[in-house]
């Protein structure tokens, strides 16, 4: 394993500087579970949300929030996103699957807006459902894939 990027040699924090590294397409896709009980995960599924249709409010909110992802995590890059896309699957009666993919030619990769994305999308079901559902959880959140860069193209083992 190599060293943590944001520290210096005596410790402190520091915004890694990319000034050297090449310009290219850089992906990333990261996924969350919210887990619900079947009938929250069928007035979903209906869009019979008292405060609206929950997922096209979770995808707005999970898109405005890979764009203020700086404003979010300390040291990460502000970067113009040239595309953000988040999508749902029921993967059981209880469970929706979010997925998001961030897209940007840059300096830097997208991990951290692809991650937040999923993060606020998943918190806005929460938010909109829990009055119906208090027991809903969150997770796992994580990072399926991400392509472009020094370190090239990693996609997540499926059995991990």
């Amino acid at each position: 394993m190599g060293e943590l990027s944001h520290f210096d040699a005596s410790g402190a924090s520091r915004m890694v500087d990319v000034g050297e590294k090449a310009v290219t397409r850089r992906i990333a896709r990261a996924s969350g579970v919210v887990r619900m009980a079947p009938e929250t995960l069928e007035l979903i599924q209906n869009r019979k949300g008292v405060k609206g249709d929950v997922l096209e409010v979770a995808r707005l909110a999970g898109i405005m929030a890979a764009k203020r992802t700086p404003e979010l995590i300390p040291l990460c890059h502000p970067l113009s996103l040239e595309a953000v896309t988040i999508d749902y699957t029921f993967e059981s009666e209880q469970t929706l699957r979010i997925e998001a993919m961030v897209q940007v030619e840059a300096k830097t990769g997208v991990e951290m807006e692809a991650l937040t994305a999923v993060s606020v999308a998943a918190l806005t079901v929460y938010d909109m459902c829990k009055s119906v559902d208090r027991s809903m959880s969150i997770g796992p959140i994580q990072l399926e894939e991400k392509s472009g860069g020094r370190s090239g193209h990693w996609r997540r083992n499926p059995n991990s």
